[in-house]
């Protein structure tokens, strides 16, 4: 792939037009989160990345018009949207098992599953780079990706039977993901509790500062009403025990993470599933957003399915996750859509720090283009969103590759290599940007 050839001045234009569009209104309400946002950003070329999926899809926007392996299916596919390294963990599904797979689910959408996978690849040029691997290793980790997305992919379509395509569990994975799972599982809701919460008068409440925020009266009275309406958009079979709902405690919150910049979040504190202290469930109430592929996919049909963000966020963790969290749900506050979830104890992301032996890392890379597969299987016919995606995934994207099955690997290797470069250029243009107070409303 190539890019229109900008000096770093009309870059660094470029680079602030995208960000005006994406973030301007959240970065006038809430300049300081996004001081902390752009300091996150400013680290390295791959956190830029990370923070930056508006950018990508700008530079992708000519693809909408089709490309490779893309037709009237393929190019409307349920897809993750933020799809890199560091956006895969591990969560408890609803059935009561600890899964690794995708997680982070704020950017999804309906386009072209090859976005997904070009994401992701250039995200492994991004790592390979950091851990100074040369660019025949990039070429060959983007190949074994391929691969593994496509022997996947082709296993679903053709009917696999689910022992032979199990999911990552204590009992499947190996190396990094077994350790990630096993970390998980020494974590409990109890230690989740302790670190936020505190006993008064015999009961569980919030725990002062760390971050959260004390509402006055009307402020409490919004969320509770937004939590009610939450309630309606639950699955009948969710939770078994009516005491379950009961709330606690309410604080609220601000974001101030790469992804969650500027966007106002509350922590509720609700019963468990008895009437002990310890099994208490805290889940989070946060603005949605506008998912940065949104802005480059055109066709009505897909805006229009959503009630909101919040709506279009839950609809689409539960197309593309199986048995997702059973506290997922969606309202809305002040106008706004709201997405609604467990603050997880069994959240551990894949830590890429101490992954740095090259065969340990094409692993991972593997097992990765398999969970994105996984993924996009999915988020099918059968996924109960039928109207819209109304055909199954896995078989129109094993069709479209087997159309060319040589052509995957080197379309996602040059465009890895290619915006691995620009990425990280534009990493340094954004840094003196940001450090010469060229962004407007900092």
């Amino acid at each position: 792939m190539s890019f229109p050839q900008l000096n770093d001045e009309q870059r660094g234009e470029e680079i602030l037009a995208v960000f005006d569009t994406a973030f301007g209104e959240l970065l006038a309400a809430d300049p300081a989160a996004f001081r902390v946002k752009f300091r996150k950003m400013a680290a390295s070329a791959f956190a830029f990345y990370r923070g930056t999926a508006c950018l990508f899809y700008h530079d992708l926007d000519a693809e909408k018009r089709g490309g490779p392996y893309l037709d009237e299916r393929t190019s409307r596919v349920w897809i993750h949207g933020d799809l890199h390294a560091e956006n895969f963990g591990t969560y408890m599904d609803s059935t009561g098992r600890l899964i690794f797979n995708v997680n982070d689910f704020d950017e999804a959408y309906v386009g072209p599953f090859t976005w997904d996978l070009k994401r992701f690849a250039a995200s492994i040029a991004l790592v390979g780079y950091a851990k100074a691997l040369g660019d025949e290793q990039i070429t060959e980790l983007v190949k074994i990706y391929a691969a593994a997305y496509r022997e996947r992919i082709h296993a679903l379509a053709t009917g696999a039977k689910s022992d032979e395509v199990p999911p990552f569990t204590l009992d499947t994975a190996e190396g990094p993901l077994l350790d990630a799972l096993r970390d998980a599982r020494s974590l409990t809701r109890f230690g989740l509790l302790e670190s936020m919460t505190e006993i008064r008068d015999f009961e569980r409440r919030f725990a002062p500062g760390g971050g959260s925020i004390e509402l006055d009266a009307a402020t409490r009275y919004k969320v509770l009403a937004a939590f009610d309406g939450y309630l309606e958009t639950l699955p009948e079979a969710s939770l078994a025990r009516p005491d379950s709902y009961r709330v606690k405690d309410v604080v609220g919150r601000r974001g101030i993470g790469i992804g969650s910049a500027g966007l106002p979040s509350y922590n509720i504190l609700l019963e468990g599933h008895t009437d002990a202290l310890e099994n208490d469930v805290v889940i989070y109430v946060k603005q949605a957003q506008t998912p940065a592929v949104s802005r480059h996919i055109t066709d009505p049909a897909i805006r229009e399915y959503f009630q909101h963000e919040g709506h279009r966020t839950v609809i689409s963790q539960r197309a593309l996750q199986a048995h997702a969290d059973p506290w997922l749900g969606w309202t809305e506050l002040d106008g706004a859509g709201q997405l609604v979830a467990e603050v997880s104890p069994y959240a551990v992301d894949l830590d890429w720090d101490d992954i740095d032996d090259p065969e340990e890392i094409a692993a991972v890379v593997a097992d990765l283009g398999r969970a994105t597969a996984t993924m996009h299987s999915a988020a099918d016919d059968e996924s109960g969103h039928s109207d819209l995606v109304p055909f199954s995934t896995e078989r129109a994207i094993d069709a479209a590759i087997a159309s060319d099955e040589e052509g995957l690997a080197p379309l996602l290797v040059d465009f890895a290599h290619s915006y691995g470069a620009r990425a990280r250029a534009d990493h340094q243009i954004f840094v003196d940007l940001f450090r010469n107070g060229r962004i407007p409303g900092l």
